[in-house]
């Protein structure tokens, strides 16, 4: 369940990631091998249980085959 606590920006942030590791076909498995890190990772962080910082983001990106730039511009399209 998402943390209530959390801004916009967050939700956003999670849903988004969420999408891209459907469209890039891993699954939450697949995913956090690719990573180095348990299924349990993956999941927090699109549960809301979980932030995650830079470094962390653009590592998921890097395995999803999206650059920063496109993950941030559709981000902002996200947000409006």
């Amino acid at each position: 369940m998402t943390n209530k606590t959390w801004n916009s920006e967050q939700v956003a942030l999670q849903t988004t990631l969420k999408q891209i590791r459907g469209e890039s076909g891993l699954t939450q498995t697949e995913l956090a091998n690719l990573l180095g890190k348990k299924q349990s990772f993956v999941s927090k962080y699109e549960s809301g249980e979980r932030k995650l910082d830079y470094f962390e983001v653009k590592a998921i990106l890097v395995e999803c085959g999206i650059t920063i730039t496109k993950f941030d511009n559709r981000l902002s399209k996200t947000l409006g």
